[in-house]
Order: structure tokens, then C-alpha cells, then sequence
């Protein structure tokens, strides 16, 4: 979120090295093209500052937007650093900023957060920009192998053209494929193409190291390229590897299992356990502990592995959406959570199991809800009533058998007498 009702900083140590010293600014504010794909974390380090300055402000202002809606960005949390491994899961994501050695930090970054961030102080003075643009991936693609239609679009720098015009070339640009996520099982493999525009007209103050390139999104394009709406492209494969060979365990470990009765074949390999509740019919992201971006993650549901390649029909994200998939920043998303989920859900990185999450979603009332709007409470008061029902019948039945071995002896007496 964005505020501008107070200034975040984060103030460096003066007894601590400058590594900024080393590291002029430009003379003349230019912005940094970054692209990304939504739902990562982005990273935005301040390369340069002045040596006599001891802390940072970064500021914010959205694409095509006039210097007076520059706002300055803070977080919930002011200075306070925020270590990504301890983000395990949010449903609002009101955290999603946070500021760590000038740097700033943007996580699951959404389309809104696209525009231009500045590195500066809290007197306007302005240091270091990006022009960050961030791209939705409506489609997710599973790749077998290249179909005719890729092998007939030309390339540019081993990139497909997708558009062309005289005055601009739309393409998109692929990053390698990622490692298999997965070991000893069937895995899958995912790599990002995001949109780029190659044309001699851009904007110069918005341009990178490629004076002829900047992304679809950025603010170098200008306005009356009207034809820049290709969005970005995710591509999966399967994959299925071998798991690497494990350092053998130490000498007193294997001692302390051989006491304890286990085998060294039988020795679990210790992973992170968290547990997490969260109420049902809300929102709920788990994010894989330590994830980093470009790097391979997968999500297993109990024994049962989720696929990206499963969520799709005819490779659309809006044509099936289901309730629970892994979205283009490897989250595992639930839309909405229920109480059937609940269970345990492991994580991979880069291959190898990364964490265990006991998850426990339960029943929540809020202010404006109430024990009869709930959608199971007939069926829960149906199961109710049979279950009295049943109870109240095997007790007559007790009753009646009990009355009837008491007559019996009775009778029996009688005949005796």
C-alpha cells in the first residue's frame, strides 16, 4: 500500500563501511527499465547515494502520472526489516512492502504496482530510478515441443517476434527453463517470456543499457504505439530426475538411530515444519520459506503432487480456474480456503523438499455473519437429528430389552412356584 502521511527510512550505521562511496550518481535523474512477471518478489537496490547521507527514502509515482501524484511508499512495519523467509503466508498481503539496506522490497508484486520508483531523502532529493513494469501472464502454455505456429514467427535474438511494425518490433523474450522442482517423481519445469518493444523512437530518459529495447509496459514507449497489449507467456514441461545422493549421515548420528531402532536407509531427511491456521471461506496464499525468484518450486498436497499443468483448460487461465493452484509467482493459492483443506502440505526448491506446513483452516463468524448463513449448517443440523434420532432409538430398544428379560425372569419364577 501507499501512503503519504509520514516518511519510512532506513538509517545506516555511521560506524559501518560506505559502500556507496565508491559510486557517483548520474548528474541527470535517468530510470532503470526492470521488468518482471506478477506475483514475484522484487528487489529495487539504491545503487548510488551521496556519502553524507545516512538514510533513504524511496518514492513512488504510476506510469503516465504528473509529478504531484508522487507519493512517498512505506510500509506497515516503518523501518522495521522484514526476512523473507518468515513470510510463510498472507491473505491480504498488507505487508507486501518492506525496506532492507536501501533497497526496496516488493512482494507478490500485483499490476497496480507498476511506475516509477526514486531512491532519494527525505529532503527531494532524488538519487536512483526504475521504471518498473509488471506483466500478468493470462495464458500458461504446456510445452511438448514447439508447435508450428512458434516455428513460423521470426526471431529476434533468439526472442519471437510477435508484432511488427515500421517504426517499432513487439517480441517476447524468454529466460531459460528452470530446473526440474521436483526429484525421484514426476516434476515440471516453467520459464517466464515477457514482453519487450525494439524501436529507435523510445524515450531516452527511460531506456537501459539497450537504447533500442525497453519492455511493452514501460514508460519509454510512447503513447501513440497503441498496438503494445501482448502480455507475457509462462511455459511448462514435465521433467522427471533422479534425487542427488545424500551425504551419509555422521557416526553418532547413525549411532543414535541404531539405539533408537531405526535403520540409516529409514532416516528422515529434516526439513522446516510450520503450522498455520487460518479461517475458512477467505483467501489464503502459502508461500514456500526461502523462495527466491528465478529459483524451482513446487507444492505437494499430502502425498498427492500439484501440477501447474493440471490448472489449465486449452492452456487459459480465465477459461478454468480452480480453487487451489500454484500462481505465476509459486504460491500455492486457495480461492477460497475450506475446511477440507486442512492437512499437510510440503514445498520443494530447487528440487528437493523444502518445508512441511501443517495447515488447520476452520470455521469463522465474522460481525454480519451468523451460525444460519453458514452453506453446511443443513446438513449439519440434518446430521444432528439422525444422530439423536439413532441414539434415541437403540436407548427404547435398550429399555424395551431390558423390560423384556425382566418379564421373562418374572414368568419364569411364576412357573416355579
Amino acid at each position: 500500500m501507499f501512503y503519504n502521511l509520514k516518511v519510512w527510512s532506513y538509517e545506516a550505521p555511521e560506524d559501518k563501511e560506505d559502500v556507496f562511496a565508491s559510486r557517483a550518481c548520474p548528474a541527470f535523474l535517468t530510470f532503470s527499465n526492470a521488468a518482471y512477471i506478477v506475483g514475484v518478489t522484487v528487489e529495487l537496490p539504491c545503487h548510488c547515494k551521496p556519502q553524507e547521507v545516512q538514510s533513504v527514502v524511496w518514492f513512488f509515482r504510476k506510469h503516465r502520472g504528473s509529478s504531484d501524484e508522487t507519493r512517498a511508499l512505506t510500509d506497515h512495519h516503518g523501518n522495521k526489516l522484514l526476512d523473507t523467509s518468515q513470510v510463510l503466508h498472507s491473505s491480504d498481503l498488507q505487508s507486501r512492502f518492506s525496506i532492507r539496506l536501501f533497497s526496496l522490497l516488493i512482494f507478490r508484486a500485483a499490476p497496480t504496482d507498476s511506475g516509477l520508483y526514486i531512491c532519494g531523502s527525505a529532503h527531494q532529493d532524488f538519487f536512483y530510478g526504475y521504471d518498473l513494469d509488471l506483466q500478468e501472464a493470462p495464458t500458461l502454455s504446456f510445452t511438448r515441443k514447439f508447435s508450428q505456429e512458434s516455428r513460423k514467427k521470426r526471431r529476434y535474438r533468439g526472442s519471437f517476434i510477435i508484432n511488427s511494425h515500421p517504426l517499432y518490433q513487439v517480441f517476447i523474450s524468454f529466460q531459460s527453463w528452470s530446473m526440474c522442482d521436483r526429484c525421484g517423481v514426476p516434476g515440471e519445469q516453467v520459464r517466464v517470456g515477457l514482453c519487450y518493444v525494439h524501436s529507435r523512437f523510445l524515450h531516452v530518459r527511460y531506456r537501459g543499457a539497450n537504447q533500442t529495447v525497453a519492455s511493452c509496459g514501460s514508460e519509454a514507449v510512447p503513447t501513440s504505439f497503441s498496438l503494445l497489449k501482448q502480455g507475457p507467456k509462462v511455459e511448462v514441461k514435465s521433467c522427471n530426475v533422479t534425487c542427488p545422493n545424500e551425504a551419509p549421515p555422521s557416526s553418532k548420528m547413525i549411532a543414535l538411530m541404531a539405539f533408537l531402532g531405526y535403520s540409516s536407509a529409514s532416516m528422515p531427511v529434516p526439513v522446516p515444519v510450520f503450522y498455520l491456521s487460518h479461517p475458512a471461506e477467505r483467501v489464503l496464499t502459502l508461500g514456500c520459506p526461502g523462495a527466491r525468484l528465478n529459483m524451482a518450486v513446487a507444492w505437494d498436497q499430502g502425498a498427492k503432487q500439484i501440477y501447474r499443468s493440471e490448472q489449465t483448460l486449452g492452456g487459459n487461465f480465465s477459461n478454468f480456474s480452480p480453487r487451489i493452484k500454484i500462481d505465476t509467482g509459486h504460491h500455492l493459492v486457495f480461492h477460497p480456503a475450506k475446511t477440507q483443506d486442512s492437512g499437510v502440505y510440503y514445498c520443494w526448491l530447487q528440487g528437493r523438499r523444502a518445508a512441511e506446513i501443517h495447515l488447520l483452516v476452520y470455521l469463522h463468524f465474522g460481525h454480519d455473519q451468523s451460525v444460519w448463513s453458514q452453506p453446511d449448517f443443513p446438513a449439519a443440523i440434518q446430521t444432528v437429528f439422525k444422530s439423536y434420532a439413532v441414539m434415541t432409538a437403540l436407548f427404547c430398544l435398550l429399555l424395551i430389552c431390558r423390560a423384556g428379560i425382566k418379564h421373562l425372569r418374572e414368568t419364569t419364577e411364576t412357573h416355579l412356584d
